[in-house]
């Protein structure tokens, strides 16, 4: 199985920036993609940003292209999203979750995806 935690949610100011953090262990064999989603309260869950772990291709929300940069570190197993701007709007419980295989086009549907860490809150004030 894989283990996936996310880390480094907050509170912060409209215009603000953080970085979050989600750490891969256990059967990370094999290509694989890693995938940020979020959820706000009443909302389904949405696709952000996506990475393969050995191509490195990405792939980006309309919603938050521009402002968020996802990226990875291979050596730490690691992903990074990269949040620039926020707004309230992106507000909401960002997960991190993991699928293995290899694809030509992004994987952005959330019931595709085999493995999830517990979430990192996002709150954005206006």
């Amino acid at each position: 199985q894989v283990q996936l935690v996310e880390s480094g949610g907050g509170v912060v100011h409209a215009g603000g920036s953080l970085r979050l953090s989600c750490a891969a262990s256990g059967r990370t064999f094999g290509p694989y993609g890693m995938t940020w989603f979020r959820q706000a309260p009443g909302k389904e869950r949405e696709f952000v940003a996506t990475i393969h772990s050995e191509a490195g291709r990405t792939s980006t929300a309309n919603s938050v292209k521009g402002r968020f940069t996802i990226s990875r570190d291979n050596v730490k197993n690691t992903i990074y999203l990269q949040m620039k701007n926020l707004k309230p709007e992106d507000t909401a419980l960002y997960y991190c979750a993991a699928k293995r295989g290899s694809s030509s086009i992004p994987v952005v549907k959330a019931n595709a995806y085999d493995y999830w860490g517990q979430g990192t809150q996002v709150t954005v004030s206006s």
